[in-house]
């Protein structure tokens, strides 16, 4: 199940500042304005990083709801007297 794609918008704050400094770091590197096509092409990069964070997230607040998830004791064995009426059947 792949998150689907992120937008500027959906970004925290932090995100959104650390993307601009990217593309102003591109910007020097390249000693002139960036077209639109390296500008896409940086904040695409960005973007797919941002997203394979967020899925290993995800995976290890899955894999820890699971462990965290009640679990009957084995060492038990069933009880009929517990789970029947103590009154019988009406």
């Amino acid at each position: 199940m792949a998150l689907t794609r992120l937008t500027q918008k959906e970004m925290t704050e932090s995100e959104q500042r650390e993307l601009k400094t990217l593309l102003d770091r591109a910007r020097i590197a390249h000693g002139r304005p960036l077209s639109n096509s390296e500008a896409n092409h940086v904040k695409k990069e960005y973007i797919d990083k941002l997203m394979e964070q967020r899925e290993v997230e995800v995976k290890k607040a899955r894999k820890v709801k699971k462990q965290q998830a009640y679990k009957p004791d084995e060492n038990t064995t069933f009880s009929w007297s517990a789970n029947t009426s103590t009154r019988g059947r009406r």
